[in-house]
């Protein structure tokens, strides 16, 4: 029985010519393709429609370089890199020999400038006793003065008086001399009172003088205005200062780095022993293209992964500020685009990100990290 299909039977797909395959199998593929591309644009545009990421992004800090204010030698050193530091906790001693002298010697001058002072408040006292003493000695001559002038008034009439008579007889040879010899007497007498009133003034106004000098010294008031005492005590707080900085404290809390001094050496004003990172104030710079930064604005959420943690642990933080030039701009050696050769290249602007201080202490960060930020512009 002959049992071969008919020629009008239809032909099944694996009979279909291979060109016919591939022309299917190729509209799959773009039907595939073509789902994918509109699911991931959907997705974006749901999802990531104004968020913009870079992972050219690195954690900084403002940390503390730690410097001597004066020249000495290192006698200890209480610190080494990697080990935390709260504020004012010690890091190194200088020799504070030279210090400890120049702290005693300006205590010394300053009790010398106390005593002066009070010396010269004890003499202007004793000054204006002798001016008071002066002016009494003074008032007793013109005292004197005046009676001694009495007198010579009184000796001139009775020698006029005798000599008047002596032209009649009346009075004795004898007795008109006695009345010359006392009027004599009595004009003596008034030039020493007036000697004596003209030397009293004399030390009334050179004791008035020195009191006066005294004055001058006294005259401030306190012992603290007195301007040696003043000087003095400017020079023992200076050296107690320079005694002070012979101690060099921590000035912020962080980690110890870059440690570069060692016990005995000889340190200078300015020279950098060690800096410290603050690990609790930590930011981000993130450098993103020039044509991603069209909507950020300071403020914006940023969320954030380091390359330290993984992207198991996220980081939330704000924009801080936006560069004002970019890293071409303010390299060492700036790019040079006025050249035939030149080929337009996308800066990038570094983004300032603050971050958590609360997440910084549960998973510190170290200054130099790679990061990746995602802002969120349409925050």
């Amino acid at each position: 029985m002959n049992t071969s299909a008919s020629p009008d039977m239809a032909a099944t797909p694996d009979d279909a010519p291979p060109a016919n395959r591939r022309k299917t199998a190729l509209i799959r593929l773009g039907l595939i393709i073509a789902l994918c591309a509109a699911a991931w644009a959907g997705w974006h545009f749901l999802f990531q429609r104004g968020f913009v990421s870079t992972d050219n992004a690195y954690v900084g800090a403002e940390s503390a370089v730690i410097t001597p204010r004066i020249a000495a030698a290192v006698v200890e050193v209480q610190v080494s890199d990697t080990q935390e530091v709260a504020v004012g906790d010690i890091l190194v001693r200088l020799d504070d020999a030279d210090a400890r002298a120049e702290v005693a010697a300006a205590e010394a001058a300053l009790r010398q400038a106390r005593q002066r002072f009070q010396q010269a408040q004890a003499n202007g006292r004793s000054q204006d006793a002798r001016v008071a003493g002066a002016g009494a000695e003074a008032s007793q001559a013109r005292a004197r003065l005046a009676l001694a002038e009495e007198d010579l008034r009184r000796a001139d009439d009775a020698l006029a008086r005798r000599e008047g008579l002596a032209a009649s007889g009346a009075v004795a040879g004898e007795e008109l001399a006695q009345a010359r010899t006392a009027a004599a007497v009595a004009r003596a007498n008034v030039e020493a009172a007036r000697s004596a009133v003209r030397a009293a003034e004399a030390g009334r106004a050179a004791a008035s003088g020195s009191a006066d000098a005294i004055a001058v010294v006294t005259g401030v008031g306190s012992i603290e205005a007195d301007p040696d005492v003043v000087a003095a005590q400017a020079r023992l707080d200076a050296a107690r200062l320079m005694l002070e900085r012979t101690i060099i404290r921590a000035p912020v809390a962080g980690v110890i780095s870059q440690r570069q001094v060692q016990v005995g050496q000889q340190v200078t004003p300015g020279a950098p022993l060690m800096r410290i990172i603050p690990l609790a104030q930590v930011y981000v710079d993130a450098n993103f293209r020039e044509t991603q930064l069209r909507d950020v604005k300071v403020g914006q959420s940023v969320r954030l992964t380091s390359d330290l943690y993984g992207s198991g642990v996220e980081f939330r933080g704000r924009v801080a500020g936006i560069g004002a030039a970019s890293g071409a701009a303010t390299a060492l050696i700036p790019a040079q685009n006025a050249t035939g050769n030149w080929v337009k290249v996308v800066q990038r602007i570094p983004v300032r990100i603050a971050l958590d201080p609360a997440e910084l202490t549960q998973h510190p960060l170290p200054v130099g990290a790679s990061m990746e930020a995602e802002i969120d512009t349409k925050g």
